[in-house]
């Protein structure tokens, strides 16, 4: 057996292990799911919401089992999840802060919302705190441009604001615990 072959190999057993669907009741929705769509491979965007509607995000082993179940390289199943901003990779916090860094945003002082997070929280955008309490990102444009600079609390777009009253967006919400 050459490398190749074996890596496949070790690849197909890992995501076969991983998701067995023995027991999992989620694992056998998005099989129910894939069927629905024939397997058709351009209904994959539409497997993968499924996917992370179930899951909360879209770690590798379901990539992988996508992947197997489409007939498609894992490469592309992967590409489709990264590129668009949707899918998550790994699992989201019980909060999460949306710094907008479009071009208004971005000159009305978004990189200073940005620093002044990360130093707080000790993150970087697209990471969940080591509580799991808040997961900090950044989206080109929130069509908020007026309000400039705009940040999303929660799926609630906030405008005009300031690196000070993001974090204290942020303290309240964990003195609030996780409400």
């Amino acid at each position: 057996m050459n490398s190749a072959s074996a890596v496949k190999t070790n690849n197909q057993a890992k995501a076969s292990s991983a998701t067995d669907t023995h027991g999992d009741k989620r694992l056998k929705m998005l099989s129910a799911s894939i069927k629905r769509y024939q397997y058709q491979q351009d209904a994959l965007i539409e497997i993968l919401h499924k996917a992370q509607e179930l899951f909360g995000y879209l770690e590798n082993d379901i990539l992988v089992y996508v992947a197997q179940q489409l007939k498609l390289p894992p490469s592309r199943v992967y590409g489709v999840a990264t590129f668009y901003h949707l899918f998550s990779l790994a699992p989201s916090g019980v909060h999460t802060c949306v710094v907008c860094t479009g071009t208004a945003c971005y000159v009305k002082g978004s990189p200073g919302i940005l620093t002044n997070l990360e130093k707080s929280l000790a993150i970087h955008p697209g990471e969940t705190s080591a509580d799991g309490q808040i997961s900090l990102l950044t989206a080109r444009c929130l069509g908020a441009c007026g309000i400039a600079p705009a940040v999303v609390f929660d799926e609630t777009v906030l405008g005009y604001q300031t690196p000070e009253s993001v974090v204290e967006h942020i303290k309240g919400w964990l003195q609030n615990g996780s409400s």
